[in-house]
């Protein structure tokens, strides 16, 4: 919604409802308490590692960590393990950064691509036909185990959610307490201009889903299981 729109709507309702708007520069917000800077905060990133995989593996994620120079063995057992026939990774520089150079060339030939000039229908029907996702992830959020991944053009929203099997790469230097310290580095990074995107995504591990009988089952929305691999780069 434009924000011409926004005032627009915003207006009818107010002349509906028979009362003033309500503006905020009259009634700024005022936070009842500090708790989302305050929650977790003066912990080392060592502290913040053994939290987040406690909170992740609470949600049914199974959670690993290994060095830059581990990694590409990490994967290859992941790969094996899942009997992997249609892996789907995205289009970035993060194997650079990751030093996953080789390994990508090693894979892309047989891999499909999300990719950033191909038509929404391509990508989503990769995606559908994926039985493995390989992505990365912006932050990890000690205090639920949840990773975020902003919507790009090589790692659309859609890639997150359709494979069967989906496993993550986090930098350990990328844990944060909560979602308030991840979306301050999102609003900076969005105002500096190093980031433009249609939606940022919460993902806490596999779905799960609770009948009135309250028998749990992982899985049922999106993919079966989650991984995440926690990448020691500090």
């Amino acid at each position: 919604m434009g924000k011409a729109n926004r005032e627009a709507f915003l207006n009818h309702l107010a002349q509906k409802s028979g009362r003033p708007r309500h503006q905020l520069k009259d009634h700024p917000f005022k936070p009842i308490n500090d708790l989302p800077h305050t929650t977790l905060a003066g912990h080392s990133q060592d502290e913040l590692l053994d939290i987040a995989e406690k909170n992740s593996t609470a949600v049914h994620v199974d959670f690993r960590t290994t060095t830059k120079d581990g990694l590409a063995d990490v994967l290859n057992q992941y790969l094996d393990a899942k009997h992997t026939q249609n892996l789907l990774l995205p289009t970035t520089d993060q194997w650079q950064h990751f030093a996953l150079a080789n390994w990508f060339n090693d894979h892309q030939s047989s891999a499909m691509l999300w990719q950033p000039d191909a038509t929404r229908a391509e990508n989503l029907d990769r995606a559908e036909k994926a039985d493995v996702a390989i992505g990365f992830a912006d932050y990890l959020l000690a205090e639920s185990g949840t990773i975020t991944v902003a919507t790009r053009p090589g790692q659309g929203r859609a890639f997150n959610f359709l494979p069967q099997h989906y496993l993550s790469i986090i930098p350990k230097s990328r844990i944060v307490a909560r979602s308030t310290q991840a979306m301050d580095h999102y609003d900076a990074d969005i105002k500096a201009g190093r980031l433009k995107t249609s939606n940022i995504n919460f993902i806490t591990g596999p779905s799960n889903s609770g009948d009135i009988e309250m028998v749990l089952v992982v899985g049922v929305h999106g993919p079966l299981d989650m991984t995440y691999v926690v990448v020691n780069d500090l």
